[in-house]
């Protein structure tokens, strides 16, 4: 299947948003093995073991991530960018953001950091490409 620049864009905005949940499961899990309080889950965090913080501190920055990724795909989309770097790009922030939440739970935190810096870079690269495509 050869998929154009513009429908990798879009297909990487909703595969980012779908990771946004997946460290979510984990803390799901962990929220079940201590007995969910459906009265109060925020107070249970402190009840979490540590992966199922780390989990949620992955969860939180999946959020933090996706907006930025978000509005700079679409700035592509919309200018029109269709070169083979921000069809990479936008890939390596997918890629990125998949391996992220395992490194952070697994309290990888050069791996993790790693992971977290090419997402960041994939983010920038696709706001100066379309940038450049206005100019």
């Amino acid at each position: 299947m050869n998929l154009s620049v513009s429908a990798i864009l879009l297909y990487s905005i909703l595969a980012a948003f779908i990771l946004i949940y997946i460290p979510f499961m984990v803390v799901g899990y962990a929220r079940m093995k201590i007995g969910y309080d459906t009265s109060a889950p925020r107070e249970m965090f402190d009840k979490l073991p540590n992966y199922a913080k780390r989990a949620t501190w992955a969860h939180q920055n999946a959020f933090e991530t996706f907006m930025p990724f978000a509005a700079a795909a679409i700035l592509a989309y919309v200018t029109g960018v269709n070169s083979n770097l921000a069809a990479i790009t936008a890939i390596a922030f997918v890629i990125a953001r998949s391996f992220y939440p395992v490194f952070y739970i697994a309290n990888i935190p050069i791996l993790r950091s790693l992971m977290f810096g090419i997402g960041s870079l994939s983010t920038f690269t696709l706001f100066i490409l379309s940038i450049l495509k206005i100019q």
